[in-house]
């Protein structure tokens, strides 16, 4: 909505007018895309009334409204910064265990990514996991691993290979495709959100209107919200053929119409927001 004004004029009465002229007294409230005008401080209430957006208090908990209804998958998002002079051991373990739970079935679980981290954060390994039943798997996985002798020999050999290491367990939008393998090669940028308390679900709002303009190139991904770890985190997952594909195709979205709008409405949600380009290791799903 472009901004205007609104006068006082004769007899006390509000006026659509043009913005008054340089050295004029007057006070402007600014609303998102619109400037009221007014001379009375005793009118701010009413015109507020009039003009300020009212929040309905929800009546569920954001992962009921937000989450996919038809799927109970559970996501878990891993983080490890690892040595830098211990990045190929590490990969090379990884490549060598991670398939044996990936295609096992006695786990409920697949491992839907794993990559290197090439611009962003250095010597870093990201793993995205999907744990089919939600909680209950997560917890029979967990169970059966700690009975895992390799598995236990694994955490080990790993555990002196890393710096730090952290994880999220998350839920998938509902408005985002499910991730599925794909064949490469592919370069994935994973754009990570933390938004401020209480935005959870307007983000969601706006979100399922932009991914339709996001579709054309298939290059959407997945997107998550967090539940356990860091609260009030969004994951949006991009593949890209290379680094200049992806210049082009988020380029021409500011051309696509509504683009801008949903930025201009989004951005203020945001506390902190990250991006990292990301390499696949051979052994992941997503090439």
């Amino acid at each position: 909505m472009a901004a205007g004004v609104l006068l006082r004029g004769n007899g006390g009465r509000l006026r659509c007018g043009p913005f008054p002229a340089p050295g004029a007294t007057f006070r402007l409230i600014y609303l998102r895309g619109l400037a009221l005008s007014h001379n009375q401080s005793g009118e701010d209430s009413w015109l507020k009334s009039l003009f300020v957006r009212k929040v309905d208090p929800r009546k569920d908990a954001h992962s009921n409204l937000l989450a996919k209804k038809e799927t109970s998958s559970l996501y878990k998002l891993q983080f490890h910064n690892v040595k830098p002079e211990c990045l190929d051991s590490y990969n090379k373990l990884c490549e060598k265990v991670l398939p044996k739970i990936h295609e096992g079935k006695e786990y409920p679980c697949t491992l839907v990514g794993t990559w290197n981290t090439w611009y962003g954060e250095q010597d870093q390994a990201v793993h995205l996991w999907r744990y089919e039943g939600g909680y209950p798997a997560l917890t029979e996985v967990m169970s059966k691993l700690r009975d895992d002798k390799e598995f236990t020999e694994f955490r080990k050999a790993r555990g002196n290979m890393l710096l730090s290491r952290k994880n999220q367990l998350l839920l998938e939008f509902s408005f985002w495709n499910e991730p599925i393998s794909r064949p490469g090669p592919n370069i994935y940028e994973l754009r990570s959100y933390q938004l401020r308390p209480g935005t959870m679900i307007e983000w969601g709002n706006y979100w399922a209107r932009a991914i339709r303009i996001r579709q054309d190139d298939k290059e959407a991904v997945g997107g998550f919200f967090s539940q356990i770890g860091q609260l009030y985190m969004v994951h949006h997952l991009w593949a890209y053929k290379d680094l200049q594909t992806r210049e082009d195709i988020r380029n021409s979205a500011w051309h696509k119409p509504g683009w801008d709008e949903l930025v201009y409405y989004t951005v203020p949600l945001i506390q902190e927001m990250e991006s990292r380009i990301m390499i696949p290791l051979k052994i992941s799903p997503l090439q």
